[in-house]
């Protein structure tokens, strides 16, 4: 009978999956299943009569003989590996995860301790891979938020979402997502919501606006997805703060829009550019042509008029010769100035000289250029001025002005010029009574080559005014002017009495 009890044993104990040790109150080991054997890597019966001690760990076997010793006195079953981690040796060494449950009988009165054992190192292995993904979900800093699909109602949300919307756990799970979104009512929500109720749909994503605690507001982009929490439905709310996306966008976009500009503008400045070199050379070709031919008729005419009694008409095309080549050099010193403006090139000479000196000399060459009737009307009380300047740079200023006067004014009428300083500056004024020039014409008078939609049927290049503004700058002067068409001009020339460059 006991060999049958013995040979039922056995069998219920190779039947076993979970591995079975059973030790006596030495902790000899009396048998153990097949299962316990692969599970610490030993062959069939190599356990039997083997201290327990081979199967524990070197670093627990302090410790394991007490707490042994204690499990036999209480005789009570017990679970072990819950609550703190208990592991197993095999033969090769190695070290593994083990849960056991202990269990005391007593045969023919004799005590022993019958272990089951279970290898739980897959399972531990899950558990801190899950554990791990909880963490990183927990401590992500993108917002993580799980609510009801029936109530909407928050469950749960992770540390990136509490500190970015400013609650704390306890007061987001008495809210639901439409408490955040200002910008969405709870039918609004829903609606978004239907489309994955749609089997063929695992995602939905979109953006919106969320609002924090503090009321400040910040763009989102919204990723949700079904869930199962159980047996209750769940959505799950990955949420991805854009702010920085948008700003960076924005800021790209104005980038553009500024680059888009500045291209636009370069392109009408080139554009622009060549419609001025078109301008010049065709209003170079006019104004070289025009004297020429004048030159190169009153030269033919010379000829025939060879008898004393034509010397008037000699004298006539002598003036005129004499008028367009001084015109021709007038232009040539204008372009002249100009290159050497641009270049940088310009050398002032700054001297004391007095103001009436320039201007009878000024006045001198222009009462050659006036018309039938035409007058300059001479300052008053000038003899005592002087100034510190380039004396040149002012004879060309009011050279200018006045040849202007004379060009756009008609006959029988007066030039006035006017002349104040005061302790800093000195002021002049050439008034005419001239044809004006068009309002609309004012803002482009002192561009270079420009010329006022009045005078274009008017000998000149449009490039005197010009340089007179640039030199004047130059001096820390000014030039500005008031004009209405038809009635006539003032331009007003400012200059320090001292030159200080």
């Amino acid at each position: 009978m006991f060999k049958q009890d013995q040979e039922i044993f056995n069998i219920l104990l190779e039947s076993v999956s979970e591995g079975v040790i059973i030790v006596d109150e030495q902790q000899n080991i009396v048998e153990a299943n097949k299962s316990a054997e692969l599970m610490f890597g030993y062959k069939s019966k190599e356990l039997s009569n083997q201290h327990l001690n081979i199967l524990i760990p070197q670093n627990y076997h302090a410790n394991h003989g007490e707490h042994f010793r204690g499990f036999v006195r209480d005789h009570k079953q017990r679970r072990m590996g819950h609550g703190r981690d208990i592991f197993g040796a095999k033969k090769d060494g190695s070290i593994f995860p083990i849960e056991a449950s202990l269990n005391p009988f007593t045969v023919y009165g004799q005590n022993f301790v019958m272990a089951l054992i279970v290898d739980i190192t897959e399972r531990k292995k899950l558990e801190q891979e899950k554990n791990h993904l909880s963490k990183i979900i927990l401590e992500s800093l993108n917002e993580i938020y799980v609510f009801d699909a029936k109530t909407l109602q928050f469950i749960n949300a992770n540390v990136g979402a509490q500190k970015n919307i400013g609650y704390s756990l306890e007061e987001i799970i008495t809210m639901s997502p439409v408490d955040i979104k200002p910008n969405y009512t709870e039918s609004q929500f829903r609606k978004e919501l239907k489309l994955l109720n749609q089997s063929t749909i695992e995602k939905i994503e979109f953006e919106t606006i969320h609002q924090r605690k503090s009321g400040s507001t910040y763009p989102v982009n919204v990723h949700l997805q079904r869930s199962k929490l159980g047996d209750r439905d769940v959505y799950v709310a990955i949420i991805l703060d854009i702010t920085e996306q948008k700003n960076y966008t924005e800021k790209l976009e104005k980038t553009v829009a500024i680059r888009t500009k500045e291209l636009k503008t370069a392109l009408t400045a080139e554009k622009e550019l060549n419609d001025l070199k078109t301008k010049f050379l065709s209003m170079v070709s006019h104004e070289f042509k025009t004297p020429l031919s004048g030159i190169l008729t009153s030269t033919i005419l010379l000829n025939k008029y060879k008898l004393t009694e034509q010397q008037d008409k000699r004298e006539k095309h002598v003036k005129t010769i004499t008028d367009k080549v001084q015109y021709l050099n007038t232009i040539i010193t204008d372009f002249l100035s100009i290159e050497k403006l641009e270049k940088g090139k310009v050398n002032y000479k700054f001297t004391t000289f007095k103001l009436s000196k320039v201007l009878n000399e000024v006045i001198y060459n222009a009462n050659m250029l006036l018309k039938d009737g035409q007058q300059i009307n001479y300052p008053e009380h000038i003899d005592d001025i002087s100034l510190y300047q380039d004396e040149k740079i002012v004879e060309l200023a009011l050279s200018n002005l006045i040849y202007n006067a004379i060009k756009y004014s008609p006959e029988n009428t007066n030039i006035d010029i006017e002349i104040t300083q005061n302790n800093d500056r000195t002021t002049f004024k050439v008034i005419d009574n001239g044809i004006g020039i068009p309002e609309k014409d004012h803002k482009n008078i002192f561009n270079r080559y420009f010329r006022a939609e009045n005078v274009l049927l008017i000998q000149g290049t449009g490039i005197g005014l010009n340089i007179v503004k640039d030199h004047l700058e130059h001096l820390n002067g000014s030039i500005s002017f008031e004009s209405q068409e038809h009635k006539g001009s003032t331009f007003i020339i400012e200059l320090p009495n001292q030159a200080q460059l």
